[in-house]
C-alpha cells in the first residue's frame, strides 16, 4: 500500500473512535437529563439525518477539492458539534427541555460526519487500483470496527464512576470549566480525539486527481444527484451491492442499542458495561473483514451474499441467551457474519459508483442510501419502544427481517446472473 494510505487510516481511526465514544457519552447525557427512553435511539437519527438531506452536495464537495483538505475541514465541524454538547449542560434553548440541545449538538457532529464520508472512502478510488480495493476496505474497515470497539468501550470507561471521578478531580491552573458530570468530563476526552483526527487530515497527500468545476446550484446538484442514482440503481452489479450495504448499515445502527438494551434486561448489564458488548460485536465484524480480505477476490464478492441469511438467524438465537459466557461468542458470530459479507460488497460497490461516476458522487449516493435506511429502521424501532414491545420481540422481528431481505437479494442476483454474465463487469477501469 502507499503510505498515503496509512495516514488515511490514522486520520480514520481518530475521527471514528470519537464518534463511537460520544455516542456513549450522549446516550450517558439523555439518561442525566431523565429524557424518555425512546429518544436514545433518535441520536442516532440526528446523527444520520444530514446523510440524506446533504447527499446531493457532499458528494460535489468532496470532489471540488483534495480529500485531505475535505477531511480537515469536516472534523473541524464535529469539534464543534461535541463542544455544542459539552454547552448543553450549561445552556438551553428557551422553551424547550434540555435533551433538545444535546440532540442537535448530535446532529452538528453527524453534518461533519457525513461531509466526511465521501472524501474518506473517495479518495481510496483515486490512490488504488481497481484490484486492492477489496484489501484496501479490509484493512479501513478493520481498523473502523477496531476504532468502535475502542470507542464503545473508551464511552462506557470515561462515563464510569471512579474515571469520571478522577477526570473532574483534575484541576487545571487558572481555568474553570464549570463542568461537574461525568459525560460531560467524557465530552473533554473525545474532543481531544476529533483534534488529533484533524492533525492527521493535514498530512494526507494530495493524488492529483482533478474532477471537472463541480456544480454550484441546488437545483443542479439535486439534478445531478438524481441522475447519478439512477445510474446506479438501474446498473445490475451496483444494485446488488447497494442493496446489500444499505441493509447493513440500517441493521447495524439499530443494532448497536438493540444489543444495549438487551444487555440490560437479559444479561443485567448497565449502560457502562452493556458498551462493552458492541464492542464484541465489532470485534466479530473485524475478524469478517480481515477474512473476506484474506479470502474473497473482488471476482469473487457475490459469493458471500448468504453470510447475510446465516447473520439474522443468529440475532435471532439472541432471545435464548440469558448467560454472558454465550453471548459473547454469540455476538463475536454476528459481527464476524457481518463483516465477511460487507466488506467485497463496500468493495464492489465503490469499484461501480468510480467506473460509471466520480468517487466523491458514487459514495453520496452509498451514503444517501445507507442512511435513509438507518432513518426508517431507527425511527421503526422507537416506535417499537414507544409502544413498550419487549425486546425479545423486537429481536425476532429483526432477526427475520434481515435474513428475509437478504434471500430476496439474492433471488434478484441470480435473476440478473441468469439474463447476463456480469462477471467481466468486475475489475474493468474507466467511466462509463
Amino acid at each position: 500500500m502507499k503510505p498515503g494510505f496509512y495516514t488515511i487510516m490514522a486520520a480514520q481511526f481518530f475521527s471514528s473512535l470519537a464518534d463511537n465514544a460520544l455516542l456513549i457519552a450522549a446516550i450517558a447525557l439523555l439518561l442525566d437529563q431523565d429524557a424518555p427512553e425512546a429518544l436514545t435511539p433518535m441520536l442516532k437519527f440526528f446523527f444520520t439525518v444530514s446523510y440524506v438531506v446533504l447527499a446531493p452536495f457532499v458528494g460535489a464537495f468532496a470532489d471540488s477539492r483534495p480529500k485531505g483538505t475535505v477531511m480537515f475541514i469536516t472534523n473541524l465541524i464535529k469539534i464543534s458539534g461535541c463542544l455544542l454538547m459539552i454547552a448543553s449542560e450549561f445552556i438551553s434553548i428557551p422553551g424547550t427541555e434540555d435533551y433538545v440541545m444535546v440532540l442537535l449538538a448530535y446532529g452538528l457532529v453527524g453534518l461533519g460526519a457525513a461531509a466526511y464520508s465521501p472524501a474518506k472512502y473517495g479518495i481510496l478510488t483515486e490512490l488504488l487500483p481497481p484490484e486492492k480495493l477489496v484489501v484496501a476496505n479490509g484493512w479501513i474497515e478493520g481498523l473502523t470496527v477496531t476504532s468502535i470497539i475502542l470507542g464503545t468501550v473508551l464511552g462506557g470507561m470515561l462515563i464510569s464512576p471512579r474515571v469520571a471521578d478522577f477526570l473532574l478531580s483534575i484541576d487545571l491552573p487558572h481555568i474553570d470549566t464549570g463542568i461537574d458530570s461525568a459525560p460531560g468530563a467524557a465530552m473533554i476526552v473525545i474532543c481531544a480525539c476529533y483534534v488529533m483526527a484533524a492533525i492527521f487530515n493535514l498530512f494526507i497527500p494530495d493524488t492529483g486527481v482533478r474532477y471537472k468545476p463541480q456544480a454550484t446550484s441546488p437545483v443542479v446538484l439535486i439534478r445531478e444527484f438524481s441522475h447519478c442514482l439512477v445510474i446506479l440503481w438501474k446498473d445490475r452489479l451496483g444494485q446488488i451491492s447497494l442493496a446489500v450495504t444499505t441493509l447493513f448499515w440500517g441493521a447495524g445502527a439499530t443494532l448497536q442499542f438493540i444489543v444495549l438494551k438487551w444487555a440490560f434486561q437479559q444479561l443485567d448489564m448497565p449502560l457502562d458495561k452493556g458498551a462493552i458488548l458492541q464492542g464484541v460485536v465489532a470485534v466479530g465484524v473485524a475478524i469478517g473483514a480481515v477474512l473476506a480480505a484474506r479470502f474473497v477476490p473482488l471476482k469473487n464478492s457475490l459469493k458471500v451474499l448468504p453470510c447475510g441469511i446465516i447473520m439474522g438467524l443468529l440475532v435471532i438465537s439472541m432471545v435464548a441467551v440469558r448467560d454472558r459466557a454465550i453471548a459473547y461468542p454469540l455476538l463475536v458470530l454476528v459481527g464476524a457474519m457481518a463483516g465477511y459479507f460487507v466488506v467485497p460488497m463496500n468493495a464492489l460497490l465503490q469499484h461501480r459508483g468510480h467506473v460509471l461516476m466520480s468517487a466523491g458522487h458514487s459514495i453520496a449516493i452509498q451514503n444517501f442510501n445507507e442512511n435513509l435506511n438507518v432513518l426508517v429502521m431507527i425511527g421503526v424501532y422507537s416506535l417499537m419502544l414507544k409502544a413498550e414491545f419487549n425486546i425479545n420481540t423486537v429481536i425476532l422481528i429483526f432477526g427475520t427481517f434481515v435474513s428475509a431481505t437478504m434471500l430476496l437479494v439474492m433471488i434478484w442476483n441470480r435473476i440478473n446472473q441468469e439474463r447476463e454474465d456480469l462477471s467481466h463487469l468486475i475489475g474493468e477501469s474507466g467511466h462509463c
